[in-house]
C-alpha cells in the first residue's frame, strides 16, 4: 500500500509541511509514497525526508509540460529517488474529445515512454472518466492500449473506471502485463444521487474482486487516494483505508 499524496496536498505546501505529513503518513502504516500535489522543495531535500522516514517513492505524477519539455530532469529525479514508475495524471485536455487527439496522444505517450525505458524507468498512464466516451464504437482507453508502444504501462483508477461506466475488474484485467501500478479508491453515493469519493469498504464498489483481479496480473503497488474528504480529516481517511486494505490481505 502507498498514499498518493494528492490527498493530502493541503499538508504539503512547504517543506516542513512536508515533512510532518511524510512521518505521518509512516505512522499511519503506509511504507510508500506517491508523489503528487506537493509545493515547491528541492528533489535531494525529499528523498532525504522519505529516507529518514523509510518511506519509498513508488511512483510519481508529473505534469505533461515537464515530460514535454524537461524530460532529462525528470528522468535525473527519478534516477535519484529509486523511482521506477513515472506517472501522467491525464492527457491533454484538447486532445480528449476526437479519436485523432486519442491518436496524437498515443504516439507523443510512445515517444516518452520509450525515451524513459532507456533510463530503465516506466511510464504510466493514470485514466479518469472521460477515456470511456466511445469514438465509432471504440473507447478512448481501448485507442490507448491498442496504439501505445508496450513501453507505455497503465495506472489505472478503479473509482474513474467506475465512475465511466466500466466495471474495474473487466479493465484490470484488459491491462494484464502493462500495469504495476494502481489507484485504490471507493465510490459512495448520497441519497440525492450524488456520487462521492469515500474511503476504502465505505463505499459500493467491490474490493475484495478488485483486488484479486490486481494480485492474478501481478500488480506492485496500490496507490490510495481520496480527491476530497468532505470535510472530513483526509489523514484519518486514509487510516482507515489501510485498515480495510489490511483486513483484505493486502502488505502494508
Amino acid at each position: 500500500m502507498a498514499v498518493q499524496l494528492y490527498t493530502l496536498r493541503e499538508f504539503l505546501q512547504t517543506p516542513a509541511d512536508i515533512e510532518t505529513t511524510l512521518r505521518k503518513v509512516k505512522q499511519m502504516g503506509y511504507n510508500a509514497v506517491q508523489v503528487s500535489g506537493l509545493g515547491p522543495i528541492d528533489p535531494g531535500a525529499l528523498k532525504e525526508m522519505t529516507d529518514r522516514e523509510d518511506l519509498e517513492i513508488c511512483a510519481t505524477h508529473i505534469h505533461y509540460d515537464d515530460l514535454a519539455e524537461k524530460l532529462d530532469d525528470v528522468i535525473e529525479k527519478h534516477l535519484l529517488w529509486d523511482c521506477k514508475y513515472v506517472g501522467i495524471g491525464a492527457m491533454p485536455q484538447e486532445l480528449r474529445y476526437t479519436k485523432e487527439g486519442y491518436l496524437t496522444f498515443a504516439k507523443w505517450a510512445s515517444n516518452v515512454g520509450q525515451q524513459l525505458q532507456s533510463a530503465g524507468l516506466k511510464f504510466i498512464y493514470h485514466n479518469h472518466n472521460f477515456e470511456f466516451a466511445k469514438f465509432n464504437g471504440t473507447t478512448g482507453m481501448e485507442i490507448l492500449i491498442e496504439e501505445t508502444d508496450p513501453s507505455v504501462d497503465f495506472e489505472l483508477d478503479v473509482y474513474w473506471v467506475q465512475a465511466g461506466g466500466a466495471d474495474p475488474v473487466e479493465w484490470i484485467r484488459k491491462v494484464n502485463g502493462r500495469m504495476k501500478v494502481v489507484h485504490l479508491k471507493d465510490m459512495t453515493v448520497t441519497s440525492d444521487r450524488e456520487q462521492r469519493y469515500a474511503e476504502i469498504g465505505e463505499g459500493n464498489m467491490d474490493f475484495v474482486r478488485i483486488l484479486d483481479a490486481c494480485k492474478e496480473i501481478g500488480v506492485e503497488w496500490g496507490a490510495v487516494e481520496q480527491d476530497q474528504c468532505y470535510g472530513s480529516n483526509p489523514f484519518e481517511c486514509l487510516q482507515r483505508s489501510w485498515h480495510k486494505l489490511h483486513q483484505l490481505g493486502m502488505k502494508a
